[in-house]
Parts: structure tokens; C-alpha cells; sequence
């Protein structure tokens, strides 16, 4: 980072990445499916939500604090599953891992992530060896709060071994991606016909199957890698046999419909997270905020909900909440913050978004995140 020029918010950070990424890199970052309707929704959705602050309410003591399937985070802010994060950096998930604990927040690792979701696991219980007397003096550093990221490949043996391997590790959730039984048309990532460089792999995968990422000629190498090891034929049946692997509380990734929310906790999920994944998917998708209130009207008190895509500043976080998010999770900012500084850009990242969450709290009356609640928010009429 430039300590002559301070960034001071996350458009900042995404602006002075491009100085730092390949192009292909960046494309596959800032890339959405088809024309990118969903993806420039996603952030414009946000700005449609008015908020209605309350005044003379006593805001001198602040709190972000709050807690997620039971663990206690500093901020109702995770840090969502993204692949690949060594095109960002060379130190990749494990500096976002540290990043994550010195905060005390809560990291999502991916499937297709270049450091191994051991080494992940490793830092991030480093970190607190290397910190005992600043984890005494805030209880939500205490743990490992990080989940695994899961894609249900053909081979369910494989599948089986990943979410092993996360439990013995010391994860703590299984965070089971919904919205990809074939991958999304990317055209950035078919003309840049993406590939990882030389050297870098898939961590989890190389180990059990060694799978990589195929080159093909005028395609996306991730497409192909899609088309021939992700299960399409993933049913809710499916979800069920997840959930019974492990004790690990299980979070279905990609519902935009109360129906689908439902069915998710009658099958055993745990919490589900309101996602389009960040307008990669299927174009022309609701932005992801605008299925929040349906979402959480379904499933009532019944399972936590989480929300993704789009979120840029600390009132951003604060319409979620309010909504009924239970916490946002935050996705390419956190890569710009590791292209720019690698750990401590992503702690930059973070820091900033919960500085404003906490201003943004107090100028709408609201000493802690219980007292955010749907009063404060004038939600637009979604849809037609």
C-alpha cells in the first residue's frame, strides 16, 4: 500500500488493484456471466434501499459484536469463498486466513482454493499461538470460526474426503455451494481461455485426485473443469446425504427463493446464504438483497440467513441487517485488499467496512446489532 496516498474505501482499493493483477486474473475477478446484468445489479440494488434513522438514542458505547451458528465474530461480516486468491497475491488464502483471525471474523475457504484448507486451518491457530495476550482481551479471537466451502463433485468418494478433512482440521461449518451444476457463461474468462499459471494448483484437490485445471483452446479452462467434474445432477437428496458425513452444521450457499429456503432446512441445513454468486451465475437474476426478506420470511426463526453480492460500504451491511441478515458476507473487495497489501490490505479491507458499519449504526440510533431492525429501512417495491 501506498502510505503517502491512504485508501479510504473499497471502490479505492478495487481501482488500485487493476495495478496490481494480470488481466487475466482481474477478469476472472471482476467478470460476471453473459451481459452483467446481475452483476451491476447487485451493487445497484443497495442504493434503491432508504434508510429511516432513529434519533436521540443513546450511541456513546458502540458494538459490532455479534455472533453466527453460534460463534461470536467481531462484525457481522465473513469473508466469502473465493478461488484462486494466489492470482492475487503468492500467499494467497493464507494471508486472508490471517487477516481474517487478527479480526476476528469469519473466513469461507473454497474448494478450489491454492493453499490447502489444512494450511489455512494452520495459520489461522498460528495466529493465535503468536497472539495470547490480545485474544485475552477479546473472546471473539478465541477461536477458529472459519467454514469450508464445498462443490459436490462426480466422484462422491472425493466429495466424502473433502468435508473429512475440514471436520479433522477444525472447521466449523460446511458452507455447500447450490447455484453451479454447470458453470455460469463467462466471456471474459473464455477470451482470456483462463488457466492457472505454472505452479500454482488446486490445493485441495491434488492431494485426492490430483485434478487440475485443463487448458483448452478458445475455452475457459474453469468451464471445462466444471463440465467435467461438478455434479449437475445434485438433488436435495443430495443435501441430505451431506449432512449426515459430519456433526458440522451445514450452510446452503445460493437460494433466491423462499420455497428453495424452506426445503433447504427441512433437508438439514443449518443456515442459508441469499446468493447469486456476485452475478456469475445465471444473468438476469435478482440481485441477491432484493431475495433477502423472502428468504427470511421462509424459514422464520427456523435457520440464520446470510446474505452476499454487492455489499461496497458500511450502510450496505446495515439495509442487510435490517432486512434480516444475520451477518454479510464479503467477496471481491477482499481480493483487491490482497492484490494491493496481501494481509494487511485485506485487514485494511475489513477495518474500513466495519468503521462504517460502526458510523453508520450510530447516526441511525443503534448502539449494537440487535438494535438494527426493519423500521430503519424503506425497502423499495422489488420486482415487477
Amino acid at each position: 500500500m501506498n502510505a503517502q496516498i491512504p485508501l479510504l474505501n473499497l471502490f479505492e482499493y478495487e481501482t488500485r488493484a487493476t495495478e496490481h493483477l494480470t488481466q487475466m486474473a482481474l477478469d476472472y475477478y471482476a467478470g460476471g456471466a453473459w451481459d452483467e446484468v446481475t452483476l451491476r445489479d447487485n451493487r445497484e440494488a443497495y442504493d434503491r434501499i432508504k434508510l429511516r434513522p432513529r434519533m436521540l438514542m443513546d450511541v456513546l458505547n458502540r458494538s459490532t459484536c455479534t455472533t453466527v451458528l453460534g460463534q461470536t465474530l467481531s462484525m457481522p461480516i465473513l469473508i466469502a469463498p473465493m478461488a484462486f486468491q494466489c492470482l492475487a497475491h503468492p500467499d494467497g488464502e493464507v494471508a486472508t486466513a490471517r487477516a481474517a483471525s487478527g479480526l476476528g471474523t469469519s473466513m469461507v475457504v473454497s474448494t478450489l482454493a491454492t493453499k490447502s484448507l489444512e494450511d489455512v486451518a494452520d495459520t489461522s491457530n498460528q495466529w493465535r499461538q503468536e497472539n495470547q495476550e490480545v485474544i485475552e482481551q477479546q473472546e471473539e479471537l478465541a477461536s477458529n470460526n472459519f467454514w469450508f466451502q464445498l462443490y459436490v463433485h462426480r466422484d462422491r468418494g472425493l466429495t466424502q474426503a473433502l468435508v473429512e478433512r475440514a471436520q479433522s482440521a477444525g472447521y466449523q461449518a460446511i458452507c455447500l455451494t447450490v447455484d453451479s451444476p454447470v458453470m455460469g457463461h463467462r466471456e471474459k474468462d473464455k477470451r482470456n481461455q483462463f488457466t492457472l499459471p505454472t505452479g500454482m494448483s488446486l490445493a485441495n484437490l491434488t492431494t485426492l485426485k490430483d485434478l487440475k485445471i485443463p487448458e483448452r483452446f478458445g475455452e475457459s479452462g474453469l468451464f471445462a473443469y466444471f463440465s467435467e467434474q461438478i455434479n449437475p445432477a445434485l438433488t436435495w437428496a443430495d443435501l441430505d446425504w451431506l449432512c449426515s458425513l459430519s456433526p458440522l452444521p451445514v450452510v446452503v450457499k445460493g437460494i433466491l427463493r423462499g420455497d428453495d429456503a424452506l426445503k433447504a432446512v427441512e433437508h438439514g441445513a443449518n443456515a442459508v446464504i441469499v446468493s447469486n454468486h456476485g452475478g456469475r451465475q445465471l444473468d438476469g437474476a435478482i440481485a441477491s438483497i432484493e431475495a433477502l426478506s423472502e428468504v427470511v420470511a421462509a424459514v422464520s426463526e427456523q435457520a440464520e440467513v446470510l446474505v452476499d453480492g454487492g455489499i461496497r460500504r458500511g450502510t450496505d451491511v446495515l439495509k442487510a441487517l435490517a432486512l434480516g441478515a444475520k451477518a454479510v458476507l464479503l467477496g471481491r473487495p477482499v481480493l483487491w485488499g490482497l492484490a494491493v497489501g496481501g494481509e494487511a490490505g485485506v485487514r485494511h479491507v475489513l477495518q474500513l467496512l466495519r468503521d462504517e458499519l460502526d458510523i453508520a449504526m450510530a447516526l441511525s440510533g443503534c448502539a449494537c446489532v440487535d438494535d438494527i431492525d426493519s423500521s430503519l429501512v424503506l425497502p423499495p417495491k422489488f420486482g415487477w
